[in-house]
């Protein structure tokens, strides 16, 4: 079993930052593919970001060049930088691990003046 716990969201201005980070237990984190999802009321989760056991990263459109996807597998831990936020980036941000599927409970990003 692999536990996965998000934390670093809160409220933040249009425009501003945000890193989300996701300490995982219960396996090294290094022979997981790790991902971010979201989920904003009233829509289905998406995914945002994910990276591979091998480094390699991918965006939803909506997202790239604004957030940043990162490991640092001798913590155990996978960040997502967040910048240039938007209201519509507002959501409920879960962890993901893989193979198994194992998720976090969420934590909440909103971005609103």
């Amino acid at each position: 079993q692999v536990q996965l716990v998000e934390s670093g969201g809160g409220l933040v201005q249009p425009g501003g930052s945000l890193r989300l980070s996701c300490a995982a237990s219960g396996s090294r984190l290094s022979i997981l593919a790790m991902g971010w999802y979201r989920q904003a009321p009233g829509k289905q989760r998406e995914l945002v970001a994910i990276i591979t056991r091998g480094g390699s990263t991918n965006y939803a459109d909506s997202v790239k060049g604004r957030f940043t996807i990162s490991r640092d597998n001798a913590k155990n831990t996978v960040y997502l930088q967040m910048n240039s936020l938007k209201p519509e980036d507002t959501a409920v941000y879960y962890c993901n691990a893989a193979p198994g599927n194992f998720w976090g409970k969420g934590t909440l990003v909103t971005v609103s003046s």
